[in-house]
């Protein structure tokens, strides 16, 4: 099974993602396979919600026209080979004899069809247009596509990576509860769908006919095992053969457990913590009598400097996540393409930030409440709690409210009222690119030029 590069880390830090597999699992290739995951995916459709949970699973059942190897590199995938023909025009050769899971031939028309659909899915709270915009599919022949891009695009075929082809024959009509239902769920991936049951598990069929090669497990069941105690012990009892997302604390354990492989590797994604520096007036910001706040102290630079140097990033990675991630000073760890060799890690310095926030004028600190999911990061309560405690240390009294995570990132987009609900939140972003640009255009870039 090509496991997704699923990742964990340390409070605005990057981290390490582990896995566990017992050893009778792996002497039974040809046995089902029973694996447990940490988050449950929102939904099967490919082009729904781009979020990591629901990415690692459509890469089983659906194929991208390029793949990315362990190292995040490209390899072929649908379209076996490409060239450029000019600055914003490229050729991409398309796999020949693949079929979909109903037997009927893939071709160029699928990639149209889904260059159209994908940006275009209603409802979709975090979509996949950024992988499309200012790029257009023309169809040469069924195995030969050109692709022409609004301007140079060196990411281009990167970003192909990200968006899962689906069959055009689906239709204008196509809608995501289709996929959730398994009628739509067609791909040419190494397997098939069998079963989504929300809040239980996902059970897929080795696709024999695929073109990779089959697969060593005939049946694969995912099951959704969102607290870290019920996952590993679910793995020691054997009621399911791996995990995924160990939890730091028990690494150790099942490292010198001889039943057990634990596999781990320097993850994507670094959590961080999101201010709001945009409004006047913030909805979680008070002042210590607890009234509101008629100017938002988020939005003076001096704060925010005194909030990322009250952070002991390092105590954090010690004492929260142990030892299993690594402080962060970027959008990136610093292995990655595209990040600075020449930005460290901000230091821990408490004078120095109650030095600011007087600056500042806020020599007494003030009060804010920080927002987080529950169980949608490794240790992302702790984190937050964490944090807080540090927090008071520099004259901030600083409250903590976690939210169910489907309820969180609606909120903390949107809110009630069109705009975001929270003052500062903690959150994660994983770069499905493995370079720096996502990031910086995700988390940074300013909608207004």
């Amino acid at each position: 099974m090509k496991l997704d590069r699923r990742v964990f880390l340390g409070t605005a830090a990057g981290g390490v993602t582990a896995a566990a597999i017992s050893t009778g699992a792996k002497a039974q290739a040809t046995d089902n396979l029973r694996i447990g995951l940490s988050s449950e995916p929102s939904s099967m459709d490919p082009h729904f919600h781009n979020l990591t949970p629901n990415n690692a699973v459509a890469r089983h059942i659906f194929d991208g026209l390029l793949n990315q190897d362990k190292d995040q590199k490209l390899s072929p995938g649908l379209a076996v080979s490409w060239r450029a023909e000019n600055e914003t025009t490229w050729i991409l050769n398309l796999r020949r004899n693949v079929t979909w899971h109903d037997g009927s031939p893939f071709t160029a028309d699928d990639v149209l069809y889904t260059f159209q659909r994908a940006p275009n899915v209603p409802r979709s709270p975090s979509g996949f247009g950024g992988f499309l915009r200012g790029r257009t599919a023309e169809k040469i022949d069924d195995h030969t596509l050109r692709i022409r891009t609004s301007g140079p695009d060196p990411l281009m075929l990167t970003h192909l990576t990200s968006v899962m082809i689906i069959p055009a024959k689906l239709g204008a009509t196509l809608a995501t509860d289709d996929f959730n239902a398994g009628r739509a769920a067609i791909g040419t991936g190494p397997y098939r769908f069998v079963e989504f049951v929300p809040g239980s598990r996902i059970v897929l069929q080795r696709n024999d006919n695929y073109w990779g090669g089959r697969e060593p497990w005939a049946r694969v069941t995912l099951s959704f095992l969102r607290s870290d105690p019920s996952r590993v012990s679910a793995l020691l009892a054997g009621d399911v053969d791996m995990i995924e997302n160990v939890p730091p604390t028990d690494v150790a354990r099942l490292k010198g457990d001889n039943r057990m492989t634990v596999a781990s590797t320097l993850s994507a994604r670094v959590i961080y913590f999101h201010m709001d520096q945009f409004r006047d007036v913030s909805p979680f910001i008070r002042d210590n009598n607890g009234q509101p706040l008629t100017r938002n102290p988020l939005r003076d630079l001096r704060v925010r400097q005194a909030l990322s140097i009250g952070l002991n990033r390092r105590a954090m990675v010690e004492n929260v996540m142990e030892g299993e991630a690594q402080p962060a000073g970027q959008l990136l760890a610093p292995t990655f393409f595209g990040t600075s060799p020449t930005l460290g890690v901000p230091e821990f310095n408490m004078a120095r930030a109650r030095q600011l926030l007087t600056e500042a004028g806020y020599p007494n600190g003030f009060r804010m409440t920080m927002h987080g999911p529950i169980g949608r990061y490794t240790n992302d309560t702790k984190i937050i709690e964490a944090a807080a405690q540090m927090y008071a240390r520099i004259g901030i009294q600083a409250t903590v409210e976690t939210v169910p995570q489907a309820a969180f990132f609606t909120r903390a987009s949107t809110g009630a009222g069109g705009e975001p609900e929270f003052s500062f939140i903690l959150v994660g972003w994983g770069a499905s690119t493995g370079e720096a640009s996502e990031a910086l255009r995700g988390l940074v870039a300013t909608f207004n030029r």
